[in-house]
């Protein structure tokens, strides 16, 4: 076991009936960046709802272990306090909520007995602001009420480094930034990686330009079909997936 994070083992998962993961097997170290890439409607994001709880999702077969504890064992908040963070596609906006009682909140539930004091909160959300370019004015505003793209992941990302989990799922925390924005994204990923495992699910190369991945896994109809470094999310880009659906 040892620094074991993650362990999924011949998972079939099904929404509503109808079968999206057929038989996926993954190992997630602590220290390991994982990047998943696929088409559209290859099961990736459902991978990732599955791993955090989302009730849509029933695990018709297989197993799913969270530093050795099954997860069906686990509820959200659990799996949330014990360590787990899953970044959205597509964050909600929560108007009428600040972003700054918000994250408040969060880490103090997910934290529980470790959470920081507010001196010491308010010194953490300092520097993880500046180091995401994001201002002070920010956390007056409504949770995603009216936020760009960019500044929804930045958002994700600053959740993500208060929070300091063990196991971070990023779910196309990529799509629609610019470069800057990406840089930053890339930035806030980077800092965690190294105490945590990470899944990042994306369909681009240029996110695993600035994190770089220790696996790139591909995944096909529910299966992931081959893994390799991260060249193959390279070879990815220039020749599609059509080469290994052969």
């Amino acid at each position: 076991m040892g620094d074991e994070v993650l362990s999924i083992d011949d998972l079939y998962v099904s929404v509503e009936g109808t079968e999206i993961i057929k038989g996926l097997s993954l190992t997630i170290n602590i220290g390991e960046i994982h990047a998943i890439m696929g088409r559209n409607g290859a099961g990736k994001s459902t991978l990732a709802n599955v791993i955090m709880g989302h009730p849509a999702y029933e695990i018709t077969s297989g197993s799913v272990k969270f530093k050795g504890t099954p997860l069906e064992e686990m509820e959200v908040f659990e799996r949330a306090r014990a360590g787990m963070f899953l970044s959205f596609q597509y964050p909600s906006s929560i108007p009428g909520v600040q972003v700054g009682t918000f994250l408040r909140k969060s880490v103090s539930a997910v934290r529980g007995d470790t959470a920081p004091s507010a001196r010491d909160f308010r010194k953490e959300l300092k520097s993880h602001m500046e180091a995401l370019n994001m201002d002070r004015s920010f956390l007056s505003r409504y949770v995603n009420d009216g936020f760009s793209g960019g500044e929804k992941k930045r958002l994700e990302i600053l959740q993500m480094l208060l929070l300091n989990p063990t196991l971070a799922l990023l779910d196309e925390t990529d799509s629609g930034l610019d470069i800057d924005a990406l840089r930053v994204v890339s930035d806030g990923i980077n800092s965690v990686a190294p105490n945590a495992g990470c899944l990042l699910i994306t369909h681009y190369q240029r996110l695993l330009e600035h994190v770089k991945p220790d696996f790139v896994h591909v995944m096909i109809d529910g299966r992931i079909v081959k893994t390799g470094d991260a060249t193959l999310a390279g070879k990815l880009e220039a020749k599609g997936y059509d080469w290994l659906e052969a």
